[in-house]
């Protein structure tokens, strides 16, 4: 679980939420129309603009931001280090029972294609597309909530705009002005509330996240060139420090998987 996210999202709930019944009624910011002139304005745009199946995949986006954790690079390192061990020892055929408890399913299809005894070029290619397609896959992810991040406010002023109309026709009465003016602005506020507590910041970590897992996968991939290729455990370390900056990299010890 990303515990960051989940702070992020109960404080700032809980800071606004606390601020608004300090200064007054929280009942004056409830407005079912107001929600549905938002959300419903926004998820009908992010219908129009992407598939259907890009769409029903908000969940699942959801799910992986929040609770798939991504494993450290020295954790890669020592992995790749230690299949070198068995490797070089045993050939590649050994590494068959060392991954049936892996869950990456990119390091297993990368593993299973030396074991198999694929040429290092085929292993790049092919992991190489494998990467392309994840990259494309966070990214429909990342516009699909920069989209809604920008579809909600916009759609706030909307209702906004329909609440100020329908006010001007009451204004032979002038004690419903200032009810009317609130609930107007009430939608405005439950679009910029969606779109900078949760659909903006949701969107920003997805793209750092893409960015970690691509950092992973190529560590991955030179990890299996550089088995495929014979490397000795320390220059299959060296070759996974190069993807560390200075400060973080930690002494890898060569041991069997």
């Amino acid at each position: 679980m990303d515990l960051a996210t989940i702070i992020g999202i109960l404080a700032g709930m809980s800071m606004i939420l606390g601020s608004i019944i300090y200064g007054g009624s929280l009942e004056v910011f409830i407005d079912p129309p107001a929600l549905m002139i938002v959300v419903g304005g926004m998820l009908s745009a992010t219908l129009i603009h992407f598939s259907l199946g890009q769409v029903l995949r908000i969940l699942s986006i959801l799910k992986k931001t929040l609770f798939f954790r991504l494993p450290s690079e020295q954790a890669i390192m020592q992995q790749m280090v230690n299949y070198g061990v068995v490797n070089r020892r045993d050939g590649a055929l050994a590494l068959e029972k060392h991954i049936q408890n892996v869950r990456d399913p990119f390091l297993v299809k990368g593993i299973r294609m030396l074991i198999d005894g694929q040429k290092a070029e085929a292993i790049e290619e092919q992991l190489g597309m494998e990467i392309q397609y994840l990259q494309e896959r966070h990214a429909d992810g990342k516009k699909m909530f920069e989209f809604m991040g920008a579809a909600a406010p916009a759609f706030g002023m909307v209702g906004t705009l329909i609440g100020l109309i329908q006010m001007l026709r009451t204004l032979d009465d002038p004690s419903k002005i200032g009810a009317g003016m609130a609930l107007s602005l009430v939608v405005t506020f439950y679009g910029a509330f969606l779109a900078n507590m949760f659909l903006l910041p949701i969107a920003g970590k997805l793209g750092i996240r893409s960015k970690k897992e691509t950092l992973i996968r190529e560590m991955i991939v030179q990890g299996i060139l550089a088995i495929s290729r014979g490397e000795g455990p320390t220059a299959i370390s060296e070759r996974m420090q190069s993807f560390v900056s200075s400060a973080h990299r930690e002494e890898v010890k060569a041991k069997a998987a």
